[in-house]
């Protein structure tokens, strides 16, 4: 980890680096990949789950009304998609356990 307590993606590269002895600009060409084959997914509208880690999970949401905070006046939220991630419980408990 870069030390900010953020897993970043050079960090991502640097351990697949370290452990499969990829080089540099293999793994980080290797974790972009990954990547985008997820973004791609959820972009095309399907969920992305990876066992034992957790699931990206796309939702549609309807419209509602909301409330201004400030002033208190009723706005309209519009329709739309958001994502969500689910953790398994593989991840739930690891984390639990720290």
């Amino acid at each position: 980890m870069s030390g900010t307590g953020t897993l970043t993606r050079a960090d991502l590269a640097e351990s697949v680096n370290r452990h499969i002895g990829l080089s540099r600009a293999e793994a980080a060409t290797l974790i972009e990949s990954i990547l985008e084959h997820m973004s791609s997914a959820l972009e095309r509208g399907e969920n992305v789950k990876i066992s034992s880690f957790g699931t990206f999970v796309l939702r549609d949401k309807t419209q509602r009304m909301g409330r201004n905070p400030k002033t208190g006046v009723e706005v309209p939220i519009e329709p739309r998609r958001v994502l969500t991630f689910r953790a398994s419980q593989t991840m739930r408990d690891r984390v639990a356990h720290m």
